[in-house]
């Protein structure tokens, strides 16, 4: 990955984790219903990402990348049903892990598309 591709990449997913981290927080005392919202940011975040790399992503395979990938996203909703609910502290969590595994999520798909457009030049 270039300096670029890098820099660019750091813009797209830290954008993407904070605005999942607003909503996962703003959100926690209402369990699932973040969900929507994340995914969206989270399917803007791949598409994004796949022109930094010059790889045409349709949302429906940035879906598919995300739910390849987001085993994690258990883990989110766990923690939203266990601690969701306590307002001040759940919000807290809900928020880290929101923006934890959109930032996680971001470096793969990053890596992913760097390996896959770096293969298409060799081949």
């Amino acid at each position: 990955m270039t300096d670029s591709q890098r820099a660019k990449c750091h813009g797209i997913i830290h954008t993407a984790s904070a605005a999942c981290a607003a909503v996962g927080g703003g959100m926690a005392q209402l369990p699932g219903s973040d969900t929507i919202p994340i995914t969206a940011a989270q399917v803007t975040m791949v598409i994004s990402l796949g022109g930094v790399f010059d790889i045409p992503v349709s949302k429906s395979a940035a879906k598919a990348i995300i739910a390849g990938l987001a085993g994690a996203s258990f883990g989110r909703l766990a923690s939203q049903f266990l601690v969701g609910w306590i307002p001040g502290f759940g919000n807290a969590i809900n928020a880290s892990t929101a923006a934890g595994i959109t930032e996680t999520l971001g470096w793969k798909v990053a890596e992913k598309f760097d390996k896959e457009a770096r293969q298409r030049i060799t081949a």
